[in-house]
């Protein structure tokens, strides 16, 4: 126990400069200390996160210890996780009697912003939303394991059945409201089982996967996910599409669409086209205009939705930094409307539960593009994931209710009249064609690996010295 407490001062210390994603820390810190065996990574990675989720209230019960901060907070932080008495005995007279001390501290006593261990300026933003200490107190609570399955290989049912017999202390359940979703409970290994490996499954929150039942693609649609990221939302689109039609995915990280590569390999899709873009405004965007039958925008957040996972979120983020992430969200959802056809439909998401970044952003875009229309996402998801008990015209999705991490979605539809009735038509007939948009790209021609144009780019059309120079 007391090389634990060093092992979570440790980590702790190099996590809270703040240089990066708690996760890439604490992995890094892992690779760095490679003597620290398994047992041991869970209970410091444990302990780490509990500190982080609770810093605030940590951080002011333990003004009163000696020694150093980081010390007293990795004590706190593995009582919780493992109780007091497993801590103890290993500690100093002094640093056991301020244990003893803090733990029988109220809460009752601790200001609401220390008790539920939030900065002031994200209590401030959620003061509108209803009952907001059950979501903050739901999201300071560890997640479960969500996993999607495959619709193009397995049935929900045959995968539940066996992680019931083989995994029951994970207690398996069907997800309540996704079709494809199996929750787990603790933090089981599966990266080995056969069916992640042949593609069967996929780590993806419920509320992740209802996401692709908004934006509802169909077979032989040109869909467009347009910040693609990991991938997890674009393997069950090209699933719903039954891998016809092309699906592209958009991202301006070509590491994260090369780390996509497997996933998408293991899926056993073959309509789906990773393509990599400089920015929202890349002319490889403008290349799709009004092609696209659906596009979805899971956008870059705040990330504050997803605070059981990333507690570290709440003290990296700040209000100058969400002010920047509302410009470049309503950058890239004016951006992507764009690439929306006559009638098509537009998914707006985001993880996060700051209005800023959800309805205000919707408000704006609607005041701005009259020619599109909300449509409610409620009534769209009715039929396959009903029982949401939502309100408005909105997908909420909130911890202490639905049981996900926190999420937003609002479906949009460009307005179709006879004019643009024609020009869809015929943009779909393009696209239907064998010999369509693939055709006009050899890279668009192997779905899989990642590419650096669409078609119509100058340096595709080119000869060979222009191509040379471009």
């Amino acid at each position: 126990m007391a090389g634990r407490i060093e092992q979570v001062r440790s980590a702790l210390g190099e996590i809270l400069q703040w240089s990066g994603p708690a996760d890439q820390v604490l992995s890094r810190w892992f690779r760095d200390h490679p003597k620290v065996g398994g047992r041991d990574r869970g209970a410091v990675a444990e302990s780490v996160y509990d500190v982080l989720r609770n810093l605030r209230r940590y951080r002011q019960i333990a003004e009163g210890g000696r020694g150093a901060a980081t010390r007293r907070l990795a004590i706190l932080g593995l009582a919780s996780r493992l109780g007091i008495d497993e801590v103890l005995p290993v500690l100093d007279g002094d640093e056991a009697d301020w244990l003893r001390r803090v733990q029988s501290i109220s809460d009752a006593a601790l200001a609401r912003e220390v008790r539920l261990s939030i900065p002031d300026w994200l209590s401030e933003a959620l003061a509108i939303e209803e009952d907001t200490d059950s979501l903050l107190e739901a999201l300071n609570q560890a997640a479960p394991l969500d996993i999607r399955v495959n619709p193009l290989k397995v049935e929900r049912d045959t995968v539940l059945a066996e992680l019931q017999a083989s995994l029951p202390q994970a207690q398996p359940q069907a997800t309540p409201y996704s079709p494809f979703g199996i929750r787990l409970q603790g933090r089981p290994a599966l990266t080995r089982w056969f069916r992640f490996e042949d593609g069967s499954i996929e780590v993806q929150d419920e509320g992740s996967q209802l996401l692709a039942l908004l934006v509802g693609p169909k077979r032989g649609e040109m869909v467009i996910d347009f910040c693609a990221g990991a991938g997890g939302k674009t393997l069950l689109l090209g699933a719903l599409m039954r891998s016809t039609g092309r699906l592209y995915a958009l991202d301006v990280s070509h590491a994260r669409l090369a780390r996509f590569k497997p996933r998408l390999a293991r899926s056993g899709l073959s309509n789906v086209v990773p393509v990599v873009i400089a920015n929202e405004n890349d002319a490889r965007v403008k290349r799709l205009a009004r092609k696209a039958h659906r596009v979805l925008v899971d956008a870059p957040c705040s990330g504050t939705g997803t605070l059981r996972r990333n507690p570290d979120l709440k003290w990296r983020q700040s209000p100058e930094s969400v002010s920047d992430l509302c410009a470049l969200q309503r950058s890239i959802l004016a951006s992507a409307a764009r690439c929306v056809a006559p009638g098509g439909r537009l998914v707006y998401a985001t993880c996060s539960i700051l209005r800023v970044e959800n309805e205000n952003q919707i408000e704006s875009f609607l005041a701005e593009h009259p020619e599109f229309e909300l449509l409610s996402a409620p009534d769209i998801l009715a039929d396959r994931a009903g029982a949401l008990g939502l309100s408005g015209p909105y997908l909420k999705l909130r911890t202490d209710v639905h049981g996900t991490d926190g999420f937003f979605a609002a479906v949009l539809q460009r307005r179709q009249g006879p004019a643009a009735a024609a020009q869809a038509e015929a943009a779909a007939e393009v696209f239907e064609d064998e010999g369509g948009l693939a055709a006009a790209d050899p890279d668009l021609a192997s779905p899989g690996e990642p590419v650096d144009r669409l078609p119509g780019d100058a340096a595709q059309d080119a000869g060979p010295e222009e191509e040379s120079a471009a």
